[in-house]
């Protein structure tokens, strides 16, 4: 939550503007170097990987499979945050309103939240809320089978929230 927000609320954001790197120069690298950071965080958890093969015979596949999903929707929750972390100046505002954010995209494929929608709304609108949830597209990655369409959901999810992180920028930056 400290990518925008704290260099809002330190003034520091001021001294990145004038340097030359442009906006969106500035934005991706925020954004590839905390999500650099969650793929280390990650890949710590390996020895775990082959404490699993040490001990039984599991399908490495899936794992990768796994690996793969996880971290693009770790980077799909970082491209939220990121673009909610430059609305505010406060960053336990800013983590709030993430993890809300993040919530509603987790919960529109729940099997709960997709009936209650199916009750009064057509089938199309329930279809597309179902379709833009994390779980879905995660839980179609984790069976092993990496389908192109959820690979290409988190990148434009994680595309569009950088390129909404940028537009916020530089509009704050005439503030």
């Amino acid at each position: 939550m400290r990518l925008w927000s704290e260099e809002r609320k330190l003034g520091t954001i001021e001294l990145l503007m004038t340097l030359p790197v442009s906006i969106h120069h500035a934005v991706f690298g925020k954004f590839l170097a905390a999500w650099a950071f969650t793929a280390i965080a990650l890949a710590l958890t390996f020895p775990i990987w082959i404490t699993v093969n040490y001990l039984g015979d599991p399908d490495n596949g899936v794992i990768v499979a796994s690996y793969l999903g996880s971290l693009l929707m770790a980077g799909g929750f970082l491209a939220i945050g990121s673009f909610v972390s430059a609305i505010s100046k406060n960053q336990v505002i800013s983590f709030v309103l993430s993890a809300v954010v993040c919530l509603l995209f987790v919960l529109a494929g729940f099997p709960m939240v997709v009936n209650v929608l199916r009750d009064w709304a057509p089938e199309l609108i329930t279809n597309t809320v179902a379709s833009f949830s994390f779980l879905t597209n995660f839980q179609a990655i984790t069976r092993g089978v990496i389908d192109i369409r959820n690979v290409v959901y988190f990148l434009s999810l994680i595309a569009c929230f950088l390129m909404a992180n940028i537009i916020l920028i530089d509009l704050k930056k005439a503030d």
